[in-house]
Formats: C-alpha cells, structure tokens, sequence
C-alpha cells in the first residue's frame, strides 16, 4: 500500500473504526486514541497490507487489544489504589507558608523569581543568572532587595499578630 493509497484508507476507515471501538469502550476519546494508535502501528506495515487483504480488520484487532489493555491497566491501578487509599485528608499549608506565599506576591516579579528559585528550589546565584538570562551581580540584587523587602513584610504581619493577640486577650508569642 503506498502513502496516498494508505492516507485514502485512513480518511475512510478511521470513522467506522472509531465508531466500532467506541461500542466495546464507552469512551469516544479513548476509541480515538486507540485506532489512532494501531493506525500508527499500520504505517510501519503499510507495505504489507495488499498480501493481507484486510487492512481494516488488522486495525481492528490492534485496537481493540490496545483498549482491553489500556482497561486492564486502569483495573490493576484501580485495585492497588483500593488496597491501599490515600490519607484521608491532607493538611493545607500553615500560617507561615501562607504568609510567605502572600509576601512573595507582593514582591516584583524579577525579585520573586530570584527569591523563589534561589531559596526555595536551591538554585545558586550563577544558576538563577544564567536560567534568567540576567548577570549575576543583578540576580545578587534582587536576591538582596527581595529578603529585604520579605523581612519587613513579615516581620510587619507578625508585629500586627501580636497586636491582635494581645487585643484580644491572648499572650504575646
């Protein structure tokens, strides 16, 4: 089968195809990708499909095994995640992340981005300068500018805690 004889039965069997696999998985878009994917295996053989005389069928049997497959992969993830559940809750982040979280926002994004990728990812200067595209001594700045401003954020939030708790009745931390 050449290309365009190959292109030509694609743009006819794909629909009929689909519409087949469709019927055995219940899902039209996991019935695309499975006759997309024997399709993709066809091209490899395309030359021997004139001696097989049922190039349809083989797509057919192909998909339908890469379906069944595909199922059966979903049981057996199905069955381990029953066996052993997640936890049943997670905990949301604490207060110290969420104001670190909220401070960051407040900073510009060039200072963010050099805080965040050098203190939370660990990336060194020379790193963050060159995944920036910025000179090291300007990532140096802003990493300098950037802790700065975080200190007085925070150290103001936590200075209004204080004020609060102690408004409020509480003792001061």
């Amino acid at each position: 089968m050449t290309e365009d004889e190959f292109d030509a039965f694609y743009a006819t069997a794909f629909p009929r195809l689909v519409g087949q696999v469709y019927a055995l998985t219940g899902d039209h878009g996991e019935a695309q990708d499975v006759v997309q994917e024997a399709f993709v295996r066809a091209w490899d053989r395309r030359q021997d499909f004139l001696a097989d005389e049922a190039p349809e069928a083989w797509i057919r049997t192909v998909a339908m095994r890469l379906a069944v497959s595909r199922w059966r992969r979903a049981r057996r993830w199905l069955d381990l995640v029953r066996r052993n559940p997640p936890a049943d809750r997670v905990p949301g982040p604490g207060p110290e992340h969420t104001a670190l979280v909220a401070a960051l926002r407040t900073l510009p994004d060039a200072q963010r981005t050099a805080v965040v990728l050098h203190h939370l990812c660990d990336l060194s200067v020379e790193q963050v300068a060159s995944e920036t595209g910025s000179p090291v001594g300007t990532v140096k700045a802003r990493l300098s500018r950037g802790r700065a401003a975080l200190a007085a954020r925070l150290s103001a939030e936590r200075d209004g805690d204080d004020e609060r708790s102690t408004k409020e009745g509480g003792r001061v931390r």
